[in-house]
């Protein structure tokens, strides 16, 4: 498998020696990429109420790397200075479809491991300083130039700032041999933890960040403990029918929390109901809101409309994968699960090879609406998708 943004690299070169283990800096990556919005537009989206944005000032009016979160009025942003600060818009694919075609390029990677692609403008001077992220980033120099410096791998116990908000490193050391300067095109891989730190270097400096999803430990404890614990019964208990003379009344000893520890091993060891959870979890939307269901939910009869309208070899997009959505599957012995957008429903061994058709794309052609309405079981999976808002009409967006 090969993919242009690795350049001369092959996948599995770059999963086996790069991916989250060590940087890599692929020049010209994308050559000639023009970005399909400009730094007002970018502007413009993070005055709007529905749009998670945020401004960094190195030197802000109340303290150093002030953070100010949006949305942000345009005159606000008409009186920021020449030079220190960043404008960071996140999820942008999800507003914008064009800006979503770059995540085909990353199929390479598992598409339920995506987060987003957050866009930050900065003019001369602009950073969030020496920092680290728990989650792998590719950075796309999309216009003007970045100078980044890369430093040490850190943990848990690497020290910050005290005065500030954001998780600035107080002790960056930085590689000589990892300053680069990028330009439009150029693409840098960060595997997590890795510090790092960029600088604009120019009047339109635009990088576009493309994150990946990382359930902290925590995150999957919690989560998968009360997704099974929902599914398991009152007389699952503790018990000691070994119990032995005890040397002390108020003592819990070692048998207890063997006891104890090998009840809770049991009881999460469900398979069916964490790889339900996982798939869930996984493929949840990024925000509450997210989904736009349809005015009227759709029937049998609208989707043979949709089919009847069109050539029988027509290849025509009619229905397209949300913007943001996520889609996954899991068939394996414990059972077959479609997901999308944190919902999980089962399907029969027969439409496997329908499911992984759908999953892979972005776009419905007829040929496969024709294919689920053959047979009920797809037909009602892929109604359950329209009518919860992760697959939509291509003329419901063109209307728009």
């Amino acid at each position: 498998m090969q993919t242009r943004l690795l350049g001369q690299l092959s996948v599995e070169e770059f999963l086996r020696d790069y991916w989250q283990k060590k940087p890599l800096l692929i020049r010209q990556a994308l050559p000639g990429f023009q970005p399909p919005l400009d730094i007002n537009e970018l502007a413009g989206l993070a005055c709007e109420e529905t749009v998670e944005s945020r401004i960094v000032m190195e030197q802000g009016p109340e303290g150093p790397w002030q953070l100010f979160n949006g949305p942000f009025e345009e005159s606000f942003l008409q009186e920021l200075p020449s030079k220190d600060w960043t404008l960071l818009v996140q999820a942008v694919d999800q507003l914008l479809p064009e800006v979503a075609e770059l995540l085909k390029d990353f199929d390479f990677l598992p598409r339920w491991r995506r987060d987003d692609i957050m866009i930050s403008y900065a003019p001369p001077g602009g950073s969030v300083g020496p920092h680290i992220d728990y989650y792998d980033v590719f950075l796309l120099q999309a216009s003007g130039q970045r100078r980044w410096q890369l430093g040490q791998f850190c943990d848990e116990s690497t020290p910050l700032r005290q005065d500030t908000s954001l998780k600035i490193l107080t002790d960056f050391q930085a590689d000589p041999e990892a300053d680069w300067v990028l330009e439009p095109g150029d693409l840098l891989y960060l595997p997590p933890q890795l510090a790092h730190w960029g600088t604009s270097l120019s009047e339109d400096c635009t990088t576009w960040s493309v994150g990946f999803r990382a359930l902290s430990a925590e995150e999957i404890l919690c989560g998968a403990a009360d997704f099974v614990g929902e599914k398991l019964q009152e007389d699952q208990r503790y018990t000691d029918a070994d119990l032995e003379p005890l040397q002390h009344p108020a003592e819990i000893d070692a048998a207890a929390v063997s006891r104890l520890r090998q009840l809770l091993l049991e009881v999460i060891d469900q398979p069916a109901a964490i790889n339900e959870w996982f798939g869930r979890a996984m493929t949840q939307t990024k925000y509450p809101d997210q989904l736009l269901p349809p005015e009227e939910p759709w029937q049998p009869e609208d989707l043979q409309a949709l089919v009847a309208e069109v050539d029988s070899g027509d290849a025509s997009p009619l229905l397209r994968i949300a913007e943001g959505s996520r889609l996954a599957f899991r068939a394996g012995d414990e059972g077959r699960w479609l997901f999308a957008d944190g919902e999980a429903w089962p399907y029969s061994e027969e439409l496997q090879g329908w499911v992984e058709d759908l999953c892979r794309c972005y776009q419905l052609d007829a040929a496969l609406i024709t294919t689920a309405l053959k047979h009920p079981e797809a037909r009602d999976l892929l109604l359950q998708l329209i009518n919860q808002g992760s697959i939509y009409a291509e003329q419901e967006e063109d209307s728009d």
